[in-house]
């Protein structure tokens, strides 16, 4: 595998963990499994694709498809996993290059998965918030499938034409830097208006 798909790669697994996190994780293992894409895991990341780790990513990718389509748990959901998917997409964009390629290049790509993976985390999270200001359902369900088609996507990308996903992202970045200001003022702005509602609830 040339750099360039390795790259893309790494970056890609670290983007996608701030969506959907045990779908990169289960797909991931599958792919190194059943040697999808001509792919051979990286030892950092072999663990993946032991079958009893297989079950229970798979078992989690369940439980999230579910929790991801109910208003308001999706909230929850994405809030608890702040602590979860930006380590873990710094882990696996640095299990990519491995320490073959030089513990340097390990970390480096650890700390930059790590701010794609959060970067790509709020966002999804502060506009799952503001979806859910509206009481219909609908818009909610469109917005979860719609993730789910564009990690499918991404991963494709990565590993079949990675220059293009690496320009996908080079623009999604940018877009991530115009929206991520104008999302944390709206999510301050509804957490103000709870704090108030409760207070004057009391």
């Amino acid at each position: 595998m040339d750099q360039i798909t390795t790259i893309a790669i790494a970056l890609c697994l670290a983007w996608a963990s701030g969506i959907r996190l045990y779908a990169v994780l289960f797909l991931v293992g599958l792919a190194g499994y059943f040697h999808w894409f001509d792919w051979t895991l990286p030892y950092s990341l072999s663990l993946l694709s032991d079958p009893i780790v297989l079950g229970a990513t798979g078992l989690l990718l369940f439980i999230e498809f579910f929790a991801d389509k109910i208003p308001g748990v999706d909230s929850i959901w994405d809030a608890i996993h702040t602590l979860i998917r930006i380590p873990a997409g710094a882990l696996l964009a640095a299990g990519v290059i491995g320490p073959n390629d030089g513990a340097a290049w390990a970390l480096a790509a650890g700390l930059l998965g790590g701010t794609i993976t959060a970067g790509t985390h709020f966002l999804k999270s502060g506009g799952r918030m503001a979806i859910n200001t509206s009481p219909e359902p609908v818009s909610n369900w469109i917005t979860s499938f719609s993730e789910e088609a564009i990690v499918l996507s991404g991963l494709w990308l990565a590993f079949q034409h990675p220059i293009v996903f690496l320009l996908l992202l080079g623009l999604f970045i940018l877009l991530a830097i115009w929206l991520l200001p104008k999302i944390w003022h709206f999510m301050a702005r509804i957490m103000k208006k709870r704090i108030v509602a409760t207070t004057t609830a009391t």
